[in-house]
């Protein structure tokens, strides 16, 4: 069974009124009060298997759990569907609930040492006994209405298929407890997946057959031979799974190293190092692609190339490291100036080039009037120290419309005229 762990994402100090406390109460509720109902009716360990058979299912089970491994994605996957077939074939679905109920609200009590909180092991205690309980006594009541053998001393074909109905259908139903309790932690539901843990528990149900038939016919040395290898068997499994979760974890955190690296060489590709604009490279391109679809859709376009005054000077006058903060503030104003849909890329040493998509030249213009005033009052006290306090600084814009001439170099010269008769004529200024 796929058991309730408590993970580091699910420690937080949550009230107890959270869903999946309720939903696990609530589970364990029904399950209690069914038991205790039929137990009433038919009475506990009634059969001709008494306490100390109780006893040894209960001990197995705890075993069993014990002996599992982390889930891949949730909560923790053990060997105890032998103890709980082997018992449900041998005791009855009333008995083998409420033994296999108990182990599984035992179980999660010793993770208070691991400094799990005591609401979230009572969560899963009661999560996991409640499902545990109904799923092999509704299960296993179908498996007895439909004529399946408790005990079950030998088998047949009628037999094996009722056996087979009865492994899957405890899958089934344990896991539906299982993607509900995801759901109401807000999980994603796919966690849950995981074709070696489905078969872990295919393979314990069909396991649990061999040991209720040897349990049955009382051959102890046989049985005490069968239980050594089991355990064997399952101590084997169980450090496998775990060499098997550490490589998947690390092929999935080497795998994260090369997305992230793929994504900043491809940053690296198409932005500015030092102010994290788009490059010229990226530019031309986006630029030649967006002449193109306008003039296809007959959409407005409109360019512009701005340039920071005198920047020769600030670098000469004040460092180079100073002339690299200027231009890292520029962009910043230039990027949260612009609306989400331009484009702001650094074109050259001081040069920018701002692309308008569906935007005529006329609001364009009004655009970089705005940025040329913003410069001009910008704040540089930022700077004290490297600058005197009067210190400031202004830019120049050539703004272009895109034509029935989709050559980029057409547009750009134009924008480029224009941003050098804004110089000439005193800078600080737009010309369009």
């Amino acid at each position: 069974m796929a058991e309730v762990v408590e993970s580091a994402t699910v420690r937080e100090q949550r009230t107890l009124l959270r869903p999946d406390f309720i939903w696990s109460l609530l589970l364990f509720a029904v399950a209690a009060a069914t038991i205790a109902v039929l137990g009433a009716q038919q009475g506990v360990l009634a059969g001709p298997y008494g306490w100390g058979t109780g006893g040894f299912f209960l001990l197995f089970g705890l075993f069993t759990i014990t002996m599992g491994f982390p889930h891949p994605g949730f909560g923790h996957v053990s060997f105890d569907r032998v103890a709980q077939v082997a018992s449900l074939l041998l005791l009855g679905p009333l008995d083998a609930a409420w033994i296999n109920g108990l182990a599984s609200f035992i179980w999660p009590w010793h993770r208070l040492w691991k400094g799990v909180t005591a609401k979230d092991v009572l969560t899963a205690s009661l999560h996991n006994a409640g499902l545990m309980s109904l799923v092999i006594l509704a299960c296993g009541t179908l498996y007895v209405e439909l004529g399946g053998a408790v005990p079950l001393f030998e088998l047949n074909g009628t037999t094996a298929g009722l056996l087979l109905l009865l492994l899957l259908s405890m899958q089934l139903a344990n896991d539906a407890g299982m993607l509900l309790l995801i759901y109401l932690r807000h999980l994603d539901p796919t966690r849950l997946l995981n074709v070696f843990s489905s078969a872990v528990e295919i393979v314990s149900g069909i396991i649990a057959v061999v040991v209720t038939i040897v349990f049955v016919r009382l051959d102890l040395t046989t049985l005490a031979l069968l239980l050594f290898v089991l355990g064997l068997g399952m101590l084997v499994l169980k450090q496998f799974a775990i060499m098997r979760d550490r490589l998947e974890k690390l092929v999935d955190e080497r795998t994260e190293e090369l997305r992230l690296k793929s994504i900043e060489l491809e940053r690296q590709a198409t932005h500015d190092t030092l102010t994290g604009l788009f490059n010229r490279r990226f530019a031309d391109d986006y630029l030649q692609r967006e002449m193109e679809a306008a003039k296809r859709t007959d959409r407005d376009l409109t360019i512009a190339l701005a340039d920071i005054d005198h920047f020769k000077k600030i670098n000469d006058s004040y460092s180079h490291a100073t002339g690299d903060e200027v231009l890292r503030r520029v962009s910043r104003l230039l990027v949260n100036r612009c609306r989400k849909t331009d484009i702001v890329a650094r074109y050259g040493g001081e040069e920018f080039l701002l692309c308008f998509p569906d935007t005529n030249i006329e609001f364009a213009t009004q655009i970089c009037g705005q940025i040329r005033t913003a410069i001009e009052k910008m704040d540089w006290s930022v700077l004290q120290g490297a600058v005197p306090a009067d210190f400031g600084i202004t830019i120049s814009f050539g703004v272009a419309a895109v034509g029935s001439d989709t050559r980029r170099t057409t547009v750009l010269g134009v924008a480029d005229t224009r941003l050098y008769k804004a110089k000439s004529e005193g800078r600080n200024r737009v010309v369009a």
